[in-house]
């Protein structure tokens, strides 16, 4: 197994944390991930700290883990073995699931399959960053969080991972704002137009459509530090 010389520090949750929603936990609340078919009492409600990717009518709970975030963004493997002995090794955003019309399943893990190690590959070149934004700075989980390892060649960006918490049942990254940015000359626009794309399908419930303008604001942020570009804010 190989391990990065400089990892993220990071502050909550392990690889399975169960996702966080108060009316998950509230046994008097319906909700379809505790009783599959009762409903999801957070759509209509107290939905603040809640999904706006990759959410379904069935569940708009988020995964509250920051190990699971940074692991994604370095390109973790996972290493499990299963009750009858077989081991197995897969990408890391293999195991967690989005609700779709199943939120009770929240991984891919079999009964009784169990991780057993988490593999990592060399180090990337390139500036590693976490960020996580709370109500305050005591509380222990992210409204939105980001890890993020960015590398520069020149004036260019060389390569970008992304991996953001908070805003999904499962750690999110999208490939397709990773690639408009590689091989760019960082500015405000490019970073304008990764915060479009990252963010064309999110869709808040009330209470927490903030989250999408701060997704912007803490992806551009962390561009701009990890770039080294001077622009305004």
């Amino acid at each position: 197994m190989q391990h990065l010389a400089n990892p993220f520090i990071i502050g909550r949750g392990n690889l399975l944390q169960r996702t966080r929603c108060y009316y998950f936990y509230d046994t008097s609340q319906p909700c379809n991930k505790r009783d599959p078919g009762s409903g999801c009492g957070a759509i209509n409600g107290v939905n603040r700290i809640h999904a706006i990717l990759g959410a379904s009518a069935e569940c708009i709970a988020t995964h509250p883990s920051d190990m699971a975030v940074a692991l994604r963004a370095l390109d973790a493997d996972v290493e499990t073995e299963t009750i009858d002995g077989a081991r197995h090794q897969f990408p890391l955003t293999d195991l967690h699931r989005l609700p779709g019309d199943t939120p009770a399943r929240e991984t891919e893990l079999a009964q009784g399959e169990l991780v057993t190690a988490i593999i990592l590959p060399p180090a990337k070149a390139g500036r590693q960053d976490y960020r996580k934004v709370r109500d305050r700075a005591s509380y222990a989980f992210a409204l939105v969080s980001l890890a993020s390892v960015i590398e520069m060649q020149g004036d260019r960006i060389a390569y970008a991972a992304l991996a953001f918490g908070g805003v999904a049942h499962k750690p999110w990254r999208d490939p397709a704002v990773e690639q408009m940015l590689t091989g760019k000359v960082p500015s405000e626009a490019l970073f304008d137009q990764a915060a479009e794309k990252l963010l064309r399908d999110a869709t808040g419930m009330g209470s927490n459509d903030f989250k999408i303008p701060l997704t912007r604001r803490v992806l551009k942020a962390a561009l701009r530090e990890a770039t080294d570009t001077k622009t305004a804010t």
